[in-house]
């Protein structure tokens, strides 16, 4: 499993010479209406050009994969086309600490905005589950800027988008993961990329294994599992910028 999971994660960031760079447009996908999903980000490192999708959970976060995870990254807001790309936003990356890039699992890491984004018509959150058993629909929504076809590179640079139907989860492993399965879906340069069900993300593009001929499982890190743990970064963010400016304030004081 851990080879296969190296390999898949590897397929899921593709490179072109030199470095690596994204691979764009969901296979079987429609392109999204420009903006209609304004909590997706567009991650990219400024040395190696590694890409890979993410989304807006607070002003001053954003979760994505932790095999996304680079020296030089930045994020970039209210994108449709990568063409034309705003000013991008440094990040601190918090990957989830049992993430082992050698083996399956723990695949989800926070980027603490430097400057938070502000929200307009353009640029939005989207919502985490409540809890951690909440019950998700069957029928869900992959999205990002990935490859349109599974064998052949055939780069667009546009947003993309493809309704996709969740397997049972005893047909899905390893546990902390959610299933799709077809001949569409996420693909080269999706990673980190949300599974939206209804106005909910429940999961994060993670890596697909071809199961047969011209058919994938998609995998996704299941987000309700890592509730905890996503609340208390976030939290301890807020606690230490308080105490930081209030120190400020004590010396100005």
């Amino acid at each position: 499993m851990s080879i296969l999971w190296l390999i898949a994660t590897l397929l899921l960031l593709q490179s072109c010479a030199p470095g690596v760079c994204m691979r764009h447009g969901i296979v079987g996908g429609d392109v999204s209406i420009p903006h209609s999903r304004p909590y997706m980000v567009y991650i990219r490192d400024s040395v190696t050009r590694i890409s890979c999708g993410g989304f807006l959970i607070r002003e001053d976060f954003v979760l994505t994969a932790a095999h996304c995870n680079s020296n030089h990254l930045l994020v970039y807001l209210g994108v449709s086309n990568t063409h034309h790309l705003p000013v991008g936003v440094a990040v601190h990356p918090i990957p989830h600490p049992n993430f082992n890039k050698k083996q399956p699992g723990h695949d989800i890491m926070l980027l603490k905005l430097q400057t938070p984004a502000t929200l307009n018509n353009t640029v939005k959150t989207i919502a985490l589950p409540k809890t951690e058993n909440e019950e998700i629909s069957k029928n869900c929504m992959v999205i990002g800027w990935g490859s349109q076809d599974y064998i052949i590179n055939s780069p667009s640079r546009l947003l993309k988008e493809v309704n996709v139907t969740l397997l049972d989860s005893k047909n899905c492993a390893p546990t902390d993961t959610i299933c799709t399965e077809g001949n569409y879906g996420p693909t080269l340069g999706d990673s980190g990329g949300p599974l939206v069900c209804g106005d909910v993300v429940h999961g994060i593009v993670s890596y697909y294994v071809n199961e047969s001929y011209n058919i994938y499982r998609s995998r996704y890190t299941h987000i309700a599992q890592y509730l905890t743990w996503i609340r208390q970064v976030m939290k301890n963010s807020y606690r230490l910028q308080h105490e930081t400016w209030k120190g400020k304030l004590d010396k100005l004081i």
